[in-house]
């Protein structure tokens, strides 16, 4: 079962962006979660708690496009632990959210939607499909009979 969370904060630092294949990239940043208290009648800052969000395909475009250092977002996703072993031969451990929804929190301010332009995917049928073989196939054929007879 995933253990499925919901975060706000703010974002602390760049977002950082992977562009592995055409259709996969990658995008992590870190967020920041400092609790506000209320102490003899002052508001003060709590301890801040890190921690890296990842997303990837076109949300990771998304990310990159429209969130940035400081902004106040609402992060919804997977909750992840991460370990490995560092240089020093210490285990270390980070938590990580894959991300399935980010956005900027509107309760500290106002963002404007503009729909991505996803890429048009002409539907090709089999038939078509073969047609277009089938007629490269002459074409390249055409093509060696042309080269035969010039270099003949």
């Amino acid at each position: 079962m995933d253990a499925q969370i919901w975060m706000t904060g703010n974002v602390g630092s760049e977002v950082e962006f992977r562009q592995v294949r055409d259709d996969l990239a990658f995008a992590s940043f870190r967020l920041a979660c400092t609790p506000r208290t209320r102490k003899a009648g002052d508001w003060v800052d709590g301890e801040t708690t890190w921690i890296a969000v990842s997303c990837s395909r076109s949300m990771a475009d998304h990310v990159k496009s429209s969130i940035g250092k400081g902004d106040p977002v609402i992060v919804v996703g997977r909750l992840r632990t991460t370990r490995w072993t560092d240089s020093q031969g210490v285990e270390q451990e980070r938590m990580i959210i894959e991300a399935t929804s980010i956005g900027h929190d509107l309760s500290r301010g106002t963002s404007v939607f503009r729909r991505a332009i996803r890429p048009v995917v002409e539907e090709v049928s089999v038939a078509d499909l073969v047609a277009a073989t089938e007629a490269q196939a002459d074409t390249d054929d055409a093509e060696e009979v042309d080269a035969d007879s010039t270099a003949a």
